[in-house]
């Protein structure tokens, strides 16, 4: 059995070969659970240390990937709040193969799946991307937007200034042809956007859904929580929307479930999953002013499909 660490995952994957790979794969069978996330300490309401596993397989391999949220580790031992793996077996024997790194793939497949997400449901002239969010995450987004669209334009917002600023420089040495600007005015800027996608930690909603344009696409991927959201009830109300998963999304994502409450919005508005979007074409866009809207709370199938072709790679 391998183990595979960060540095081989990063020297295996691009977007190039993973976004289609992905776009495949959720158009073959394949079978998830939901996923179990475990609070460790239930009885203490001030307390949110968890665990979670997430499985699911196809015709070629069986995985698990496993997690750890400790989120004060931070602060009391200088130590990241995530830590996971994920647990490759070979589906036609159920021999172990490998132990992957799993917070490297879980950056990886989720830029995909939102660029990917962008390639099936966002206009395809579409040239400019807002991005809210400077974390971790940021750069995958980037690069991995950018492979699918032709974009010229990029407005990246964010609580840091310094963290912003690094990402405008850094990717305008990269990238020469796309202009990478700072948000100064979100309200001014949302209703000039193509493509909006929101990778925060935020509580609240991050913009104003009613000055979005016609043939906008919203792609919300930063919340897992049932009582925060990235986008308003405005935003959910005017678009089709999509989601990666049905039964993670509407037992995770406030963006859906605040507005269902508010009785705006009702599970049954919901156009597909990633699934459906990837063998089902007629389902997407339908015209130039539509807006559309993927949510996205991460599925352990785009785990899988990540680790197992770093395996590939590596074997």
């Amino acid at each position: 059995m391998k183990i595979i660490n960060t540095e081989q995952v990063q020297s295996s994957l691009n977007f190039a070969e993973l976004i289609p790979l992905l776009k495949q794969s959720f158009a073959k069978p394949f079978n998830m659970p939901q996923r179990q996330v475990h609070a460790l300490a239930p009885e203490d309401t001030s307390n949110h240390d968890a665990f979670a596993l997430l499985p699911s397989w196809n015709d070629e391999v069986i995985g698990n990937k496993m997690f750890t949220y400790f989120p004060d580790n931070s602060a009391k031992h200088d130590l990241p709040g995530l830590f996971s793996k994920i647990m490759l077996f070979r589906r036609e024997t159920g021999e172990p193969l490998a132990l992957v790194d799993g917070t490297s793939v879980t950056y990886w497949r989720t830029a995909a799946i939102s660029a990917l997400a962008s390639q099936l449901l966002s206009r395809d002239d579409s040239q400019h991307l807002m991005l809210f969010g400077t974390g971790n995450l940021a750069a995958y987004l980037l690069h991995a937007h950018i492979s699918v669209r032709n974009l010229k334009k990029v407005t990246i917002w964010g609580r840091s200034a310094s963290k912003v600023q690094k990402l405008v420089d850094e990717f305008s040495g990269i990238y020469p042809n796309i202009n990478f600007y700072t948000s100064l005015d979100v309200d001014q800027e949302i209703p000039f956007v193509d493509i909006i996608c929101c990778a925060t930690g935020a509580k609240t909603p991050l913009f104003n859904g009613e000055l979005i344009s016609q043939g906008c696409h919203i792609d919300c991927l930063g919340n897992h929580m049932v009582d925060a959201r990235e986008c308003d009830s405005a935003t959910i109300s005017k678009a089709r929307v999509f989601v990666d998963s049905l039964t993670n999304t509407l037992n995770e994502a406030g963006e859906l479930l605040i507005p269902i409450s508010e009785g705006v919005f009702n599970s049954d508005d919901i156009v597909g999953e990633l699934a459906d979007m990837c063998k089902q074409p007629e389902i997407l866009r339908q015209s130039d002013n539509e807006i559309t809207l993927f949510k996205s709370v991460g599925t352990a199938i785009s785990d899988l499909i990540a680790a197992y072709l770093v395996y590939q790679k590596v074997s």
